[in-house]
């Protein structure tokens, strides 16, 4: 998404009706990315893939993505016949990956991978079922020498808190 601006110029020779119209490009920040953008910046492929789009981006602070959870998803007939349950770590990972989004794009390595260096506090408070979407939140807490980084991180559910929990990264060569 590209912000612009209008800006009518008046030169002191020029008459209102002799104005020039330019439109600028003040600043160019990407704030949503397709499913097929988030591809490009995560290694991650299908059945592995956990996020369907990123709907917010702040540079360097946060992002949000969203999972469409369905019934033909590879985990569910074993967890569990007759009652499917997104698995926990499952729902860990997803968010995970939107962090990722954030860490990718601070990056000055290209092809960086950044993975799990470990998680903290993580609760589960809700169930996650066939049919849902997650819409997870993850803000970075901290970035050490462009290495390692630590996130906080949401998985909601209508409004309802599923999961949170601290994740910590690292970047491998």
């Amino acid at each position: 998404m590209s912000i612009l601006t209008e800006v009518n110029i008046i030169t002191p020779t020029s008459t209102e009706s002799e104005a020039i119209n330019e439109t600028t490009i003040i600043s160019e920040i990407k704030t949503t990315f397709t499913s097929e953008e988030i591809q490009k910046l995560l290694p991650h492929r299908y059945p592995f893939l956990l996020v369907d789009k990123i709907i917010d981006y702040v540079p360097g602070k946060k992002a949000v993505g969203v999972k469409n959870v369905t019934i033909n998803e590879p985990h569910f007939p074993g967890h569990f016949p007759g009652r499917p349950l997104m698995p926990g770590v499952l729902i860990v990972e997803a968010m995970a990956q939107v962090g990722g989004i954030v860490l990718t794009q601070m990056s000055s390595v290209e092809g960086a991978l950044f993975v799990f260096a470990g998680i903290d506090k993580v609760r589960f408070r809700r169930q996650v079922v066939p049919g849902d979407q997650l819409v997870m939140t993850v803000e970075l807490l901290w970035v050490k020498q462009r290495r390692f980084g630590k996130m906080q991180g949401r998985a909601e559910v209508d409004g309802q808190l599923a999961c949170e929990g601290e994740l910590m990264f690292s970047l491998v060569n």
